[in-house]
């Protein structure tokens, strides 16, 4: 994969791991996989110098009453994906970033990582749980930075990892959707002429999608001309906040004649994933993910 190394390690199970006070000698710390025998990738290269901090450990959270289903991740100072490639059987072609919320304090990498790519696994899609930079970090430099660097990595390995290079997605919920938005109006196209392979390629995203996305600050008065599609879904007068921000993001691309496609819901409340929400329809958001996808051909259409 364009000479990059897969790190693999098993995580203990456990209330909190990587929360130990023992010293780390000033080494480097590989951020450990969500799940025993993961697939974790550094998103920049040792001693870059965009990174620092990398000597600290992150930390893992398990959900309340489990010691091994993972609620959330903190401490992040060496960003990374991982992989969860969609079984070959199933598989189509089409990939998606996963940028989990947490108001950039945290990031909910349980409901909002781990079960969305499973589910996203059962209709053949891959995705790619993104750890970004979170506060004191700034949310549209450096973790924006970290968005737009997994979209040139996940398209540097595309032809590697069975995925159209045309076809890759980025999926943010709540401060994750803030940096879907954020990529959706400030990719820059990468630099052809990089000797670094990844940084040769377009971090524009193919199509973006905002799940109950927020942000303290975001000028929409210019959305490039080749901006991503976007598909965007809130709760509404009990999320009113990010309901009107989702809203404003809409009017913005439709303005720009960009295609989008909104959808807010009655009621829902915030966070929440793809779980089902005792029947209410905002927890059946996901289904008209899939059939917008499959409208503009980045999922296959219904038989």
């Amino acid at each position: 994969m364009s000479g990059l190394v897969l790190f693999i390690f098993a995580a203990s199970p456990g209330r909190v791991h990587g929360a130990e006070t023992s010293p780390t000698n000033g080494l480097p710390q590989v951020p450990i996989p969500l799940i025993p025998g993961g697939q974790v990738v550094p998103l920049w290269p040792p001693g870059s110098p965009t990174l620092r901090g990398t000597d600290q450990k992150e930390i893992i959270t398990y959900a309340p009453g489990s010691t091994d289903r993972v609620q959330k991740v903190v401490n992040i100072h060496n960003p990374s994906i991982e992989i969860h490639l969609a079984r070959a059987d199933r598989a189509n072609g089409t990939a998606v970033i996963l940028a989990a919320g947490g108001g950039n304090k945290e990031l909910n990498v349980g409901p909002e990582g781990l079960e969305v790519a499973d589910w996203l696994g059962t209709i053949g899609v891959s995705s790619f749980i993104l750890r970004y930079r979170l506060q004191p970090y700034s949310s549209d430099g450096d973790a924006l930075s970290d968005t737009l660097r997994s979209v040139q990595w996940v398209r540097a390995n595309a032809k590697d990892l069975g995925i159209d290079p045309r076809r890759i997605g980025l999926m943010g919920f709540s401060a994750g959707g803030e940096q879907a938005a954020w990529a959706a109006l400030r990719f820059t196209g990468g630099k052809t002429n990089s000797s670094d392979t990844i940084e040769a390629q377009s971090d524009r995203p193919d199509f973006v999608v905002l799940v109950y996305a927020g942000w303290r600050r975001m000028d929409l008065s210019r959305v490039p001309t080749n901006a991503p599609p976007a598909f965007l879904t809130s709760a509404g007068v009990d999320d009113a906040f990010h309901a009107r921000q989702t809203v404003e993001f809409y009017d913005a691309y439709f303005t720009a004649k960009i295609p989008a496609e909104l959808h807010i819901y009655g009621h829902g409340g915030h966070g929440g994933g793809i779980r089902p929400r005792n029947g209410i329809p905002l927890g059946k958001w996901q289904d008209r993910f899939v059939d917008w996808a499959a409208d503009l051909g980045y999922l296959p259409k219904a038989k």
